[in-house]
């Protein structure tokens, strides 16, 4: 199993450019389900999910031409030679789950493995089942499968009771060939909710209010192939400003849009940096020590439950001390434990952890438990002096494209060891 070693206390400086969003790329590589012609998607990055979901398509009968050395994907869907999605696949990645909304859409039927638990809390479907329900799906489970069928879905009045990105994502696909006009409320206001909508669009779906609560969505009978290129990586590009801020470094990323990741921008100058916003790209400059800053994860546009580990990372090293607040997952402490074998000095308190910064930690061997934790451990390893090995890393290649490289571009010592 690959390890990745970091020999720390180098400032990072120099310039790297953000790949695709991985939270975006997987429902909208999903939504070529929904049509009848091609769809050609650029800007697809080179991930293991990636490579999960495709294999997931792939085994149902969908044509994939893929190149992803150059992000580039292109699926057919004529028609399919299976409607399941067996746990074997949906096991390595929740977010599979969002192909039963687009295959009772088009083919009246789906048969999904229920994903289970997950290492950072439980991700309930009971909101995506409760819609396609309400949309006239009749849903069963049965020997750990969800079963869904229905003639044709009818346009509804879909209320969520929280604003699930996953279940706004399977309710939207599955609302553009429903029969008549469906209203989602309560949805999910992320970037990556609002480029599947346009990516569905392209399809010839007809949608109105992505990017706010209420969706309306008027269904059609078919929808046809498309081209899109997907949006920037907000959690990519934020987990990099993170490191370059608790290094004391200067960076500049390239191929985002600061708008989409305001949040977490905002905290970054609370803490003591200095950006520079453009109009797909960011400067972010710092000087001495963090300021200690507290922060409470929350949906869009709030702070991101993906960033909190990176960002409590940088606070281990600021000047005082600061409270992280997670209310997103009731399990995604997992890092702190890593975090305090560096040196840190973090104390959890229900769903709150306390972090009384530090001058400096010292390098430790680590043991990674998710995909942020993973980068959360990586930048305390940039921020401690001496070497830094972490463990079970295969995590961060579901969710970052060449992040050793692009952290050695910035400057950082940091080597992956083959296993």
């Amino acid at each position: 199993m690959d390890k990745i070693k970091i020999r720390g206390g180098k400032p990072l400086s120099g310039s790297i450019s953000i790949s695709g969003s991985k939270n975006a790329a997987l429902p909208i590589i999903i939504s070529s389900i929904l049509a009848d012609g091609p769809c050609s998607f650029s800007r697809v990055p080179n991930l293991q999910d990636i490579k999960t979901v495709l294999n997931l398509l792939s085994e149902m009968g969908v044509e994939i031409s893929e190149d992803l050395g150059s992000n580039k994907v292109t699926l057919q869907c004529k028609s399919l030679k299976s409607t399941e999605a067996p746990y074997d696949l949906v096991r390595k990645m929740r977010a599979s789950v969002v192909v039963l909304g687009p295959l009772v859409a088009r083919f009246g039927k789906a048969k999904v493995s229920l994903p289970g638990g997950c290492a950072i809390g439980a991700r309930p479907v009971n909101y995506h089942l409760a819609g396609l329900e309400a949309l006239g799906a009749k849903i069963e489970l049965e020997n750990g499968y969800i079963n869904a069928t229905a003639r044709r879905l009818k346009g509804a009045r879909v209320p969520l009771e929280f604003p699930s990105v996953g279940a706004t994502e399977n309710l939207l696909m599955a609302a553009v060939l429903a029969e008549g006009e469906t209203i989602l409320e309560n949805c999910a206001k992320e970037p990556e909710v609002t480029d599947l909508a346009q990516a569905l669009r392209a399809m010839g779906a007809v949608i109105e209010g992505e990017g706010t609560e209420t969706i309306h969505v008027q269904g059609k009978k078919s929808l046809h192939g498309c081209n899109h290129e997907i949006i920037g990586d907000r959690i990519e590009a934020g987990t990099y400003l993170a490191a370059a801020f608790a290094t004391g470094g200067d960076i500049e990323i390239n191929g985002i849009s600061p708008g989409l990741m305001e949040a977490v921008l905002a905290k970054l100058e609370k803490a003591g940096a200095c950006l520079d916003r453009r109009t797909s790209s960011l400067r972010m400059s710092s000087s001495g020590r963090p300021r200690a800053t507290d922060v409470t994860t929350a949906p869009y546009p709030g702070f991101p439950t993906d960033m909190q580990a990176q960002f409590m990372a940088a606070m281990a090293v600021a000047d005082g001390a600061s409270v992280i607040t997670e209310t997103i997952f009731e399990n995604r402490f997992m890092h702190v434990p890593e975090l305090v074998r560096l040196g840190a000095d973090i104390t959890i308190r229900g769903n709150s952890a306390l972090i009384r910064g530090k001058s400096k930690l010292i390098g430790a061997p680590l043991m990674a438990t998710d995909l942020r934790a993973s980068a959360g451990l990586i930048i305390g390893g940039l921020c401690a002096d001496g070497e830094t090995v972490i463990n079970r890393i295969y995590h961060l290649d579901r969710g970052y494209e060449q992040i050793e490289q692009k952290l050695a571009a910035l400057g950082a010592d940091i080597e992956r060891i083959k296993g």
